[in-house]
């Protein structure tokens, strides 16, 4: 608690945020908030029991034994930050101006909604032996000893996560199969005549890609597909994605999106509740680049909001900060490093940069000439300049955009 309370009598009237989520979002909106002059009490509620932990590193390094684990080099206690770990938050009580925990409820006069998202489960398979997933760092752990042992295993999804477990077990010896009920790899996030040119890396790793294959039942040892076929699965990693963790929020007055469930903010990262906000995976936000409401689960997001989050607690909205970034995010899979930057949603026009089948080429996705969202494989410098440009909302010469040779800033008007 803190502690400028003037005497044990007094009531403490230190105003007082409290984060609900110790994950990046959470974190950086209570580091944001010192940094940028708060000076009231900041309480971190975490969920788990270890010290806050970032989670790319969850899929790579700590999956294949090469590091311990991803905790965040902060000094909570230097920066006067209380973290409560293993604290759950199970509501939110907008009248008592309270987040209701196990341990009782916890005071605030700003809360910020830092929850996350919640992996989707494969039917029927929660609880059983072998089934995994990989979100949070003991899933990591659990399956350390899995990949050490080279078993066989069947990865659920063929997204962005499917393919980062795919490439560090098949880095780690073990055999692997994969299954997308789509017709293709990474169906929710790439057109097809995209994301077909990333079906043959499966194969050149060793990993065995089956697409169009939905999954019946899985028990000991095994996989069964809707067409009867059977695949060996000493274990089993389901990625078929996730969705915000905002179940707690029910009768919260919180407006949640019907499609998504996603925390409905507004531009300035605002619920429907009076100094409550939200930021990272748990909430959507409406994008006046684009002209949607963008639902981003990605890590760049969950680093860039806490800015704006701690911008508008302490000026105020009418004086405080827009969010409306460029998306960005990147995947390494595969011996290749995947990046995006953007929002392709509204475009009318795809650009080939390079050989799609060669080791480095890029897409460009425009709408009325003017640059949009960008992928780049293997060519980083495309995505440094092309980032730029659509902040800049530039439009391009199509032939010099599409000559690879050409920097990208050049093809600018």
């Amino acid at each position: 608690m803190s502690e400028q309370s003037t005497s044990s009598q007094a009531p403490d009237r230190t105003p007082r945020v409290v984060i609900v989520g110790a994950g990046i979002a959470g974190v950086q909106t209570a580091v944001a908030l010192r940094e940028q002059g708060w000076r009231g009490a900041i309480t971190l509620l975490g969920g788990e029991p270890h010290q806050p932990y970032d989670r790319p590193p969850l899929s790579k390094a700590v999956l294949l034994g090469k590091a311990e684990g991803s905790t965040f080099d902060i000094d909570f206690g230097a920066l006067g930050i209380e973290l409560h770990l293993s604290r759950p938050v199970t509501a939110l009580v907008p009248g008592a101006r309270t987040v209701e925990t196990a341990e009782g409820p916890v005071p605030y006069d700003y809360a910020v909604l830092a929850t996350g998202a919640d992996p989707v489960l494969l039917p029927g398979s929660a609880g059983l032996p072998g089934v995994h997933l990989l979100r949070t760092l003991d899933d990591a752990e659990r399956l350390r000893p899995v990949l050490a042992a080279r078993h066989e295993i069947v990865v659920v999804g063929a997204g962005w996560i499917g393919a980062e477990f795919a490439t560090a077990a098949r880095e780690a010896g073990c055999a692997v199969t994969v299954v997308e009920a789509a017709d293709r790899p990474l169906a929710g996030a790439l057109p097809a005549e995209v994301a077909a040119h990333m079906t043959d890396w499966y194969a050149d790793a060793g990993a065995d890609l089956r697409t169009g294959a939905r999954v019946a039942a899985v028990e000991a040892g095994v996989v069964t597909l809707a067409d009867g076929t059977t695949l060996p699965a000493d274990a089993v990693v389901v990625g078929i994605g996730a969705r915000p963790a905002t179940g707690w929020l029910a009768g919260s007055d919180v407006a949640l999106s019907p499609r998504d469930g996603s925390v409905l903010a507004d531009a300035w990262l605002r619920t429907s509740v009076p100094d409550v906000y939200a930021v990272g995976d748990c909430a959507s936000f409406p994008s006046a680049r684009y002209g949607t409401r963008l639902l981003v689960h990605h890590w760049d997001n969950a680093l860039q909001g806490p800015r704006t989050v701690a911008e508008n607690i302490l000026r105020g909205a009418a004086e405080g900060m827009v969010y409306d970034p460029v998306p960005y995010f990147w995947s390494e899979q595969f011996g290749r490093f995947v990046q995006y930057a953007g929002h392709h949603g509204d475009a009318d026009e795809l650009v080939w940069r390079g050989d799609p089948a060669g080791a480095a080429w890029s897409v460009l996705w425009l709408r009325g000439a003017r640059l949009v969202a960008l992928l780049a494989v293997g060519r980083p410098r495309d995505l440094a300049q092309g980032r730029k440009l659509i902040e800049r909302g530039a439009a391009l010469d199509r032939e010099r955009a599409a000559d690879a040779s050409v920097p990208l800033k050049a093809a600018a008007l």
